[in-house]
């Protein structure tokens, strides 16, 4: 009884910190799925499509590996997405100062996207490229 009694809670202290503390946002999915769907777009505005408070987004290709996002994000954070493993879509993470606060799982649908040179994006430098294939 007492091994169950110290198991319980060491279980839900390791499901905590494995899972991200960042929501995922279908409504912002759903809006850039939109967009790219209409081959007439080569830009998303970010900015124009969010309804929450972030500094910085940055923008993962598949295939990234978790050790890299984390430091490119400065922060710890679970990729719940596990972009590592697939090429269907692209990671886009939202901080709001050191905190992860949302991400989008953006589907290809026949595109790339990219930020260009910029290493990431703010409310003010907002655009995600599309480049169709």
């Amino acid at each position: 009884m007492k091994k169950t009694i110290f198991f319980i809670p060491l279980l839900f202290l390791l499901i905590g910190c494995g899972q991200s503390n960042s929501e995922h946002n279908k409504d912002l999915e759903n809006s850039i799925f939109s967009i790219v769907e209409d081959e007439d777009n080569s830009k998303i505005e970010i900015d124009s499509l969010t309804s929450f408070n972030w500094d910085k987004a940055f923008l993962f290709t598949p295939y990234s590996p978790q050790e890299h996002i984390e430091e490119e994000l400065g922060t710890d954070f679970k990729d719940p997405s596990n972009i590592s493993m697939r090429d269907d879509i692209y990671l886009l993470v939202f901080l709001e100062g050191d905190k992860a606060v949302q991400y989008v799982e953006m589907e290809r649908q026949g595109a790339d996207f990219s930020t260009e040179e910029k290493g990431h994006l703010t409310p003010s430098n907002d655009v995600i490229h599309i480049k169709r294939y």
